[in-house]
């Protein structure tokens, strides 16, 4: 089910099963990459052209490449949540092929803000659902996770 829509209760997230805890190697295969709003997003703050493209080409080499990387998800009173700060981070950086992110934050937001998981008995640590990503250089990004939804698996999914 799509949670967007439903009444926020300032501590949203996507929970996991309790045996994801913990640090994670994994493998991930950049297989597609969309603009749909246009280059101009892609560019840094200045939405340069040049930027973009040259942004595209470095992604496009690295298609249906096998990228490694570091995931981690943590425990909090809610249940286990990926840390998205460590994990886009991670990711970044993974897939660009050298450190390009110079940190990620939490940003307080109506559907996940500190107040709220405080409130309703988590921590200070405890991750937010949006993420502000300072790269290296002039830019930064926001990222809004705006719904949730789930998939039933077959007991064997994971073997």
């Amino acid at each position: 089910p799509i949670t967007a829509g439903a009444r926020p209760s300032g501590h949203e997230n996507l929970f996991f099963p309790s045996w994801m805890e913990g640090e994670w190697d994994a493998t991930q295969t950049l297989t597609s990459t969309k603009t749909p709003l246009g280059l101009k997003y892609v560019g840094g703050p200045q939405g340069s052209l040049d930027v973009a493209q040259k942004t595209m080409e470095e992604q496009n080499k690295r298609m249906n490449e096998e990228v490694n990387l570091k995931l981690r998800f943590v425990k909090t009173s809610f249940g286990v949540v990926e840390d998205r700060a460590f994990n886009l981070k991670s990711r970044l950086n993974s897939f660009a092929g050298r450190n390009v992110v110079a940190s990620v934050d939490y940003a307080d937001v109506r559907e996940s803000n500190r107040a709220s998981i405080l409130a309703g008995g988590g921590t200070e640590t405890d991750p937010l659902t949006t993420t502000l990503v300072y790269f290296k250089g002039p830019a930064a990004q926001k990222t809004f996770v705006i719904s949730h939804g789930q998939d039933s698996l077959d007991s064997d999914a994971w073997s």
